[in-house]
């Protein structure tokens, strides 16, 4: 038949039968076995380039999608070449979907899940499938969210270069902080904040971090920024420690009249990716 042989001589054509449908399969892009969760390749990803990941932790009853609805961490990342993932925690007695971050927050059922462990093998699995940049993992959060990012910085330092969080807290026994090697920390906070206070919370992790990375004592004013949409003008300072060890930046960012759940300025999760991106390990 004409219609046969015009087909086979396309076969010959394109390198006989053999070629036929010998392309490679892409990668995977879910991962987390029963905790199943997307991963957001960006359209530049090139496996001969290894890739920024960075990982957006939901606050306490919040959805993973909620809280990249308030975030916007995806679109910030496409723009970047960054690999994203926004997993979801498990959910306590109540229904509330949680992490078991730190003493202060917030397994209260006392589940003991190993959050950090599975967080740490998402880091695996994802590094398996695709080039990441070892020098370049990063975590985000808000509150719950935030708190975790502490956690992975204190059991994981090998594995993250940087956390950047907004309105969560350090342990309230440094102690349990196993941190061992510098990490880039950059604390967010509002000043209104009436589930985590400001006092409490801030320039405490902020210091703690400042000591683990070897910063000294000086903090230097480093201008201001737009952060909250709702209040006039550039209303958050930030300061910076000086004398860090290398991979051990430690900034504190004050969102003067910032609420726990603040109205974000439409550039906030560039400007928090930017911060990353400024800082991987050595």
């Amino acid at each position: 038949m004409k219609w046969m042989g015009i087909l086979l001589a396309g076969v010959v054509a394109c390198g006989g039968e053999s070629d036929v449908g010998s392309a490679a399969p892409p990668p995977p892009t879910v991962f987390g076995g029963e905790r199943e969760v997307e991963l957001q390749v960006p359209s530049s990803y090139d496996e001969a380039e290894p890739a920024p990941l960075v990982f957006l932790l939901h606050g306490l009853g919040v959805s993973a999608d909620i809280q990249e609805v308030l975030f916007q961490v995806g679109p910030a990342a496409e723009a970047r070449g960054m690999l994203f993932v926004h997993p979801q925690g498990t959910r306590d007695s109540q229904g509330r979907p949680f992490w078991n971050a730190t003493d202060l927050c917030c397994d209260f059922d006392g589940t003991d899940v190993d959050d950090a462990g599975y967080l740490a093998g998402l880091i695996e699995e994802i590094s398996a499938a695709y080039a990441v940049d070892p020098k370049r993992i990063y975590f985000t959060g808000h509150s719950n969210g935030h708190f975790m990012s502490y956690r992975m910085a204190c059991d994981y330092p090998e594995l993250v270069a940087g956390i950047a969080g907004l309105a969560g807290a350090m342990y309230s026994d440094p102690s349990l902080c196993a941190a061992d090697e510098p990490v880039n920390v950059l604390h967010v906070h509002g000043t209104d904040d009436d589930l985590v206070p400001f006092a409490d919370a801030a320039e405490p992790s902020a210091r703690h971090w400042s000591e683990v990375n070897g910063c000294t004592s000086e903090v230097r004013e480093e201008g201001v920024l737009d952060l909250e949409s709702k209040v006039a003008g550039t209303e958050s300072d930030v300061l910076r420690w000086e004398g860090c060890a290398p991979g051990g930046a430690t900034e504190l960012w004050t969102m003067h009249g910032g609420a726990h759940i603040p109205n974000l300025a439409p550039d906030w999760a560039e400007q928090l990716l930017d911060w990353m991106l400024a800082h991987p390990k050595p």
